[in-house]
């Protein structure tokens, strides 16, 4: 299974810490989607939804504005919800 490691925090804590298949992220310039071996990137996000898969499963995070570091399979995001 193609996997990468998603990690969300915000100020009040860690919100999502799991292994996904897929993660979209509403960025600054536009939504874009994040899959095994992305290239490395920083980006701002502005408001809207993290939508991540896990398992066959759908999930939505909604966030009002955050950064987020992609590396080796690993999608750290920091946001305000």
């Amino acid at each position: 299974m193609d996997v990468i490691q998603l990690h969300i925090v915000s100020p009040e804590g860690t919100l999502v810490e799991q292994a996904v298949s897929a993660v979209t992220l509403p960025g600054t310039a536009g939504p874009f989607e994040v899959l095994k071996d992305h290239g490395a990137l920083i980006s701002s996000l502005e408001k809207g939804d993290i939508v991540y898969v896990s398992e066959g499963r759908e999930s939505r995070l909604a966030i009002s504005s955050g950064f987020v570091e992609v590396c080796d399979n690993q999608v750290d995001v920091c946001v305000e919800v």
